[in-house]
């Protein structure tokens, strides 16, 4: 098991715990690690897309994963290492840094490309955006509105989508 190692003292103390005193405490951690201001403290510098280290239970490894979701008292994460989705408690997330996000831009400031607007587009032309599962949608503009664009991706939904959330598709 990587991570931090718990104290063999401990470790001796639990083994010598009764059943029932062993299922107390372990509903008694279920009740913190559910606490809201726990759940928040760890949710509050957290983003779609940001990489964050998790617990992976089956062998108490740390391992890297992209935030795909945010729920009350879950995320869900895509592992770097085997592409597969977890949905974990926050309570399995290292914390990430305050303000990560922050320092990053800050480091790293790069030009912002102009958003796109209304006039960069028109009807028939192929167009692509993420939904909110961060799946990329593919699609024909149908009609031009004033603040959104509808969109037919050919599968018989029907998008209304930003220009801002817009980026055009070339076909080649």
């Amino acid at each position: 098991m990587s991570g931090p190692s718990i104290d063999p003292r401990l470790l001796d103390v639990l083994h010598q715990a009764s059943s029932l005193e062993l299922f107390q405490l372990s509903t008694l951690i279920e009740r913190l690690l559910a606490d809201p201001r726990r759940i928040i403290a760890v949710r509050r510098d957290m983003h779609l897309g940001q990489t964050v280290r998790f617990l992976d239970w089956r062998d108490g490894s740390l391992r890297e994963g992209n935030v795909v979701a945010l729920r009350d008292t879950q995320v869900t994460l895509q592992d770097l290492r085997e592409r597969r989705e977890w949905k974990l408690p926050y309570a399995a997330i290292e914390p990430p840094a305050p303000n990560a996000a922050a320092r990053q831009a800050e480091a790293a400031p790069a030009p912002a490309a102009p958003r796109p607007t209304r006039n960069d587009f028109r009807c028939g032309e192929k167009v692509a955006f993420e939904d909110k599962y961060l799946n990329t949608v593919v699609g024909t503009i149908v009609r031009i509105n004033e603040r959104t664009a509808s969109i037919d991706p050919g599968d018989g939904t029907k998008w209304r989508v930003g220009f801002g959330l817009l980026r055009h598709v070339l076909d080649i």
